[in-house]
């Protein structure tokens, strides 16, 4: 260590006749380097220093490599070699000697060096000191420093993965936040585990990075000797120091990280009301051991995840109440209409419990008629959806009576009025003469329908509106004006709520617009163009929910019901499994399925049994025959999971997957539609005209 630069030291030109007292008090010595004559004076603090006695020291430089280093005494010779030959001023070094006692110990000097009128060096003067302590001191404070900084980075981690968490609303967002690249520099991990505790077993739900899993561990038992059954088991956390304790206390799982190259981990339980949710490891190939802050950083750190997944845990079974309250309160499935096709869509917002009170139906009526509804309760709760709920029966109840369109909606708010809530509700009531392709409409302050032409284009059609459900009754103006127009074959009537055309900063006709220029560019098929539109609004996202409602009028050369059975199959009710088979054995045979008539039995039974078996409703069994263009028998099971089936690798000794896979062999075209807030799975067959 060197020092250079202008000198700090002020000698008289007859020291060190005179030593200047405040270097004997600070326990430095002096010296005084004849250059001329080769003598280095000291005095008695100087030679302290060197850890030397006077009659041990002849006043000459060579006798001081006693305590000088060889390497430390080329390393000073050096540097005021340099010193004397580039003209400085002074120069300054740390350098070690060898004590008495063999003990190393640092020394700092500093010299002044004093030249002639020509500027050859005659003399250096100077001091010494014992450094040990300084730069004990100094090394200490360095090391104080790097844990303040190591502390602070910790403390970040805690704080950066809380932010991080903070917008994680489902368990899938706490886990991608985890699994995230920069969620595992946040933490400080080389890798990471982390299962969720699931009927007494532990399941893994996130592991990273890619490659580190570990066969065997996708299920775990809480008494298996895993790093995370132990701190479920005993909530407590689990720090291990070193590869060594890791091979000691996990042998079943070490053989398994080895390529990790772990140098010790932490295993955090997850606990939140006072109960072992889940169980976290963060992997380290670069420390070992964990001082008392870490372990309190790392406990916090567990803390805020466990947090974060109880709130997401929450948010999921608030969710799923509110979307099952809200399924409950829709068509569980949407009637078949001769003359007319008809598609239903529904989004919900996705904000937890905040639920919307939208909803659809559609109510075959006398006569070839069908009312189709379409409407919003205000407000985002469970209390609008249940008031949507009772709103829906009643609606249908008026409507299936007979009465006018006006008088449905009159009575519909009458009903919401003495409902005493401060609810009120918009409404669009549609009554379709699909014979003649007379439309009655009337509006409760909803926005107005679309009607796309057959040639593609899209218009907004004008109905004279009145005043939302309930809100009418307030004011006295229970009149709803009727609006009638005809929907011409092949044309189709679009009901919708706000959520499909509102946007955060649109105005709403601004949204009907660019709902309008949207519609030519979908497809024909009312399902295809309801997928598409729930699509979009899926992707723009948006706090409200949407309700859709799609009804073509099938012309005299659109495909027409020949006939229809239907028979409802509960979950665990053998006799009515029976009957469906028995249902579908008999109508296949008399409508005239001929050689076909096993392919259908088949497909149906395994329809059946799949929609049985993967969801946690009841199956409803609908057969058809088609009679335009080719006949064909229809097969549709109806079932309230909206989720999609996929086909599946059975693999050689498979006994399960071949579901999808048999009936796309077998029958001739086969999809799966959503209905009200479940799906339906259907497929056609080609059967040759009978005699």
């Amino acid at each position: 260590m060197v020092d250079r630069g202008p000198s700090a030291l002020s000698f008289p030109d007859d020291w060190p006749a005179h030593p200047d007292p405040i270097l004997a008090l600070n326990r430095m010595g002096s010296f005084d380097w004849d250059l001329d004559h080769g003598l280095f004076h000291m005095d008695p603090q100087a030679l302290e220093v060197f850890d030397l006695r006077p009659d041990e020291y002849d006043g000459h430089p060579e006798t001081l490599t006693v305590r000088v280093p060889p390497a430390e005494g080329d390393r000073l010779d050096t540097l005021v070699s340099q010193a004397l030959k580039d003209g400085s001023e002074n120069y300054g070094a740390y350098f070690r000697i060898r004590c008495r006692d063999g003990v190393m110990r640092w020394t700092h000097t500093q010299g002044y060096i004093r030249r002639d009128d020509t500027g050859r060096p005659r003399r250096i003067i100077g001091i010494l000191r014992d450094a040990t302590q300084e730069l004990a001191e100094s090394a200490a404070r360095r090391a104080q420093a790097v844990q303040d900084a190591a502390r602070r980075e910790q403390t970040n981690v805690v704080q950066l993965t809380t932010a991080a968490l903070a917008h994680a609303r489902t368990v899938q967002d706490v886990i991608d936040v985890l699994k995230d690249t920069h969620g595992l520099v946040h933490l400080g991990a080389t890798s990471l585990v982390m299962g969720l505790v699931e009927a007494g077993r532990i399941r893994l739900v996130a592991e990273g990075p890619a490659g580190s899993f570990v066969p065997g561990t996708l299920i775990t038992r809480v008494d298996e000797q895993y790093p995370m059954s132990e701190v479920v088991r005993t909530l407590a956390p689990c720090f291990i120091e070193s590869p060594e304790e890791f091979a000691t206390r996990f042998p079943v799982l070490w053989p398994h990280i080895t390529s990790l190259n772990i140098t010790s981990a932490a295993y955090l339980p997850l606990i939140a009301q006072a109960r072992p949710i889940g169980a976290i490891g963060l992997l380290y190939s670069d420390r070992y051991g964990f001082t008392a802050e870490d372990r309190n950083v790392l406990l916090a750190l567990g803390s805020s995840i466990a947090q974060s997944l109880q709130r997401a845990m929450f948010y999921e079974q608030d969710k799923d109440l509110a979307q099952g309250l809200q399924q409950a309160m829709l068509p569980r499935t949407i009637p078949s209409v001769p003359g007319a096709d008809v598609a239903v869509r529904y989004r919900s917002a996705k904000i937890g419990r905040d639920i919307g009170g939208d909803w659809y139906d559609l109510i075959p009526l006398p006569g070839g008629r069908v009312g189709a509804v379409i409407g919003d309760v205000q407000g985002h709760d469970t209390h609008a959806a249940a008031v949507m709920g009772q709103l829906r029966i009643v609606l249908k109840a008026y409507a299936a009576e007979g009465h006018t369109p006006a008088t449905v909606m009159a009575r519909a708010s009458v009903f919401l009025h003495d409902l005493d809530t401060d609810r009120f509700a918009t409404c669009l009531y549609a009554e379709t003469d699909l014979t003649t392709g007379v439309v009655q409409m009337v509006r409760a302050g909803h926005i107005e329908p679309l009607v796309r032409r057959t040639d593609g284009s899209c218009h907004r059609m004008p109905v004279e509106g009145g005043l939302p459900l309930g809100l009418s009754v307030e004011f006295g103006r229970l009149e709803y004006p009727v609006s009638t127009f005809e929907l011409d074959p092949g044309e189709t009537l679009l009901l919708c709520t706000d959520g499909l055309v509102e946007e955060p900063g649109v105005d709403l006709d601004d949204g009907m617009r660019t709902l309008i220029a949207l519609v030519p560019t979908g497809p024909e098929d009312v399902r295809d163009l309801a997928d598409l539109l729930i699509d979009v609004a899926e992707e723009r996202g948006g706090d409200d929910d949407v309700a859709l409602l799609l009804l073509r009028r099938l012309g005299p050369d659109t495909t027409r019901t020949g006939g229809r059975l239907r028979q409802h199959v509960a979950p665990g009710d053998p006799e009515a499994l029976t009957q469906a088979r028995h249902m579908v054995r008999a109508a296949v045979r008399a409508w005239g399925a001929g050689d076909r008539a096993d392919e259908m039995e088949l497909v149906a039974d395994e329809l059946i049994t799949n929609a049985l078996m993967h969801t946690e409703g009841a199956a409803i069994v609908t057969l058809r025959v088609l009679t335009a263009g080719d006949r064909r028998l229809r097969i549709e099971v109806e079932d309230s999971s909206s989720a999609l089936p996929r086909r599946r690798e059975a693999g050689e000794s498979g006994v399960s997957g071949r579901g999808l896979l048999l009936v796309d062999l077998l029958c001739d075209v086969w999809g799966v539609e959503a209905r009200g807030g479940g799906k339906c799975v259907w497929c056609e067959f080609v059967v040759t005209e009978r005699s």
